[in-house]
C-alpha cells in the first residue's frame, strides 16, 4: 500500500540560478522547515556495505568516534566480510532513553547486505523502519531478499520511506551491441505489496520515527549537474516500472537522461553539533542535498557530510568546485563514501585534511559521544 504525503512536486531552482558556478546564499526559497526538527543525542552509523574493505586500522578525527570491525568474523575465519558496488547503512540515534534504528539502503545484494549485517552485529529485527533513497539497483538490490528472509521479525507495521514515484521507474543502460538498451534494474512495488510493506513518498520533508528526516525533493541550484549514468523510462510496461505523466510526456515516451527527480537524502540534527547530512549517492549534488537539508530543518551548522557524492566520473575541475562549496559550507567532519571516488579523497586530503575521514566497508561512525 503506498501513502502519498503529496503528489506536488518542488519547482526547480530558476534557469538564472542554475547558470551559476558558485553556491547561492542560504536561504529559505522552497519550503517552510520543519517544526521543530527532530533533534538526537548521539547516532550511530555502521557501514554494511561499501565498495571495499581497507584495514582495520581507522582515521581520527575529534567530532566522531571511529571503529572498524576485523575483515573476518570472530570465532569463524571462514566468513568474512562481502565487498560490492553499492551502499547500506544502519542508523542508531539515542536521545535521552530513546532509541531508534533505522535500515537506510540495501545494496547490490541481500547475501552482501545480511552476511555483513551479522559480521557488524546489526539484528535485524531491531529495525523500526526502511529508507531507499533512489531508484539504482545498487541502494535496493538487496531489500527484497532481506525483506523476504527477515519479515516475520520485523513490526508489523513497519514503513518504507521513498523520494517518490520514480524509486520504480525502470532503468536502462547502453552499450550492448548493436546500440541496443539493457534493463539495469526496477524494484517491482508488488514484491512490497506481498510482504506488507507500506510505503510513504516524501516529496517533501518528513520526519522518521521522530528521530531522523528526509529532505524532500532536491531543489538543483548552483553548479552541480546530474552526472549520466543510466536513462529512465517514465511509464509502466508488462506491469512494471513507474507512471509520472508528465515526465513521460516530456521524455515523449522514450528512455531518457535519469535526472533522478524523487531522490532524498536523510538527516540527523545532533544536539549541540549540527546536522548530519547523508546523501546515498548524489546524483542531485551533495552541496545542493546539504543545503536542502538546512532549508528543510531550519539548522544552518553543518557537522557531518556522509555518504556518496557520485563524483568518481567527475573531471578535476568539478570536484574542486564541490571541495570549494564544502568549505563554504564549513562541516565538521567529512566521510566520502561508495561513488565519491579517488579524486575527491585527494583533494580533500590536501584542502581540508583536518574535516575528512575515508571509509571503507565494516565502519562504525559515533557522532555526538
Amino acid at each position: 500500500m503506498t501513502l502519498r504525503l503529496t503528489r506536488r512536486e518542488f519547482v526547480l531552482g530558476s534557469a538564472a540560478l542554475a547558470a551559476q558556478a558558485a553556491i547561492p546564499p542560504f536561504a529559505f526559497a522552497q519550503s517552510a522547515p520543519l517544526n521543530p526538527a527532530p533533534t538526537v543525542d548521539t547516532l550511530v552509523m555502521k557501514v554494511l556495505t561499501d565498495s571495499s574493505y581497507d584495514t582495520p586500522r581507522v582515521g581520527a578525527s575529534k567530532w566522531v568516534k571511529v571503529k572498524r570491525v576485523g575483515l573476518g568474523a570472530p570465532g569463524n575465519f571462514r566468513k568474512t566480510l562481502h565487498n560490492e558496488w553499492g551502499l547500506a547503512l544502519a542508523l542508531e540515534s539515542r536521545r535521552g532513553a530513546e532509541s531508534r534504528n533505522i535500515l537506510l539502503d540495501f545494496g547490490w545484494t541481500p547475501t552482501a547486505l545480511m552476511n555483513n549485517m551479522e559480521i557488524m552485529g546489526v539484528d535485524p529485527s531491531k529495525a523500526q523502519a526502511l529508507i531507499a533513497s533512489h531508484g539504482h539497483f545498487d541502494h535496493y538490490g538487496g531489500l527484497i531478499g532481506f525483506l523476504e528472509k527477515h519479515r516475520s521479525s520485523l513490526p508489523p507495521d513497519i514503513v518504507l520511506y521513498i523520494g517518490g514515484e520514480d524509486l520504480f521507474c525502470r532503468r536502462k543502460a547502453s552499450g550492448a551491441p548493436g546500440g541496443h538498451l539493457t534493463d539495469a534494474g526496477w524494484l517491482d512495488r508488488r514484491d512490497l505489496d506481498r510482504l506488507k510493506i507500506k510505503v510513504v513518498t516524501c516529496e517533501k520533508p518528513t520526519p522518521v520515527l521522530g528521530h531522523a528526516f528526509t529532505t524532500g525533493h532536491i531543489a538543483r541550484r548552483g553548479f552541480e549537474t546530474v552526472i549520466p549514468s543510466q536513462l529512465v523510462e517514465y511509464y509502466p510496461s508488462d506491469g512494471i516500472g513507474c507512471s509520472i505523466p508528465d515526465a513521460n510526456a516530456k521524455a515523449g515516451g522514450k528512455p531518457v537522461k535519469d535526472d533522478h527527480i524523487h531522490e532524498h537524502g536523510t538527516c540527523y540534527n545532533i544536539k549541540d553539533r549540527g546536522l548530519v547530512v547523508i546523501s546515498s549517492c548524489g546524483h542531485s549534488g551533495i552541496i545542493n542535498t546539504t543545503y536542502q537539508a538546512m532549508e528543510a530543518s531550519g539548522v544552518k551548522k553543518v557537522h557531518a557530510m556522509v555518504g556518496g557524492f557520485h563524483l568518481f566520473p567527475a573531471d578535476e575541475a568539478y570536484v574542486k568546485k564541490t571541495v570549494e562549496a564544502m568549505k563554504q559550507l564549513n562541516p565538521d567532519v567529512i566521510i566520502p563514501m561508495h561513488c565519491s571516488g579517488p579524486t575527491l579523497l585527494a583533494l580533500l586530503r590536501t584542502e581540508m585534511a583536518d574535516r575528512v575521514v575515508a571509509s571503507t566497508n565494516g565502519t562504525e561512525y559515533t557522532f555526538g559521544a
